[in-house]
């Protein structure tokens, strides 16, 4: 570990694919030391470690940590991936928005 403060090394994806335990403690450490500088670079890391979990049981136990690390990206502003905005939506309002839908009363030329 370096003098930064919520680092995590990638030790860990070069010495070889990780045990399930291992790899999920070390997701684990990694949610709880991140911190706004380190959030892209955790998150990677926390992927490539998900990745090499063998089975679908393991990457259920690890989803609650990859779920909040992706929150705090969100939050912090991180990267997008291929969307702009809040929602990704095109600024439209849809059913349940308050936008007017279809078959919903009479319109402008309806009767």
């Amino acid at each position: 570990m370096t003098g930064k403060q919520g680092f995590v090394s990638m030790n860990t994806l070069r010495e070889g694919p990780p045990d399930p335990e291992r790899a999920l403690a070390e997701i684990r450490k990694i949610y709880f030391k991140t911190t706004r500088q380190t959030i892209e670079h955790d998150l990677a890391h926390a992927i490539e470690l998900l990745k090499s979990l063998p089975t679908e049981e393991d990457r259920e136990r690890a989803r609650v940590y990859m779920d909040g690390l992706s929150q705090m990206r969100s939050e912090w502003g991180g990267r997008r991936s291929g969307r702009s905005g809040r929602s990704g939506r095109s600024g439209r309002r849809g059913k349940g928005e308050g936008g007017r839908g279809k078959g919903r009363g009479k319109g402008k030329g309806r009767k």
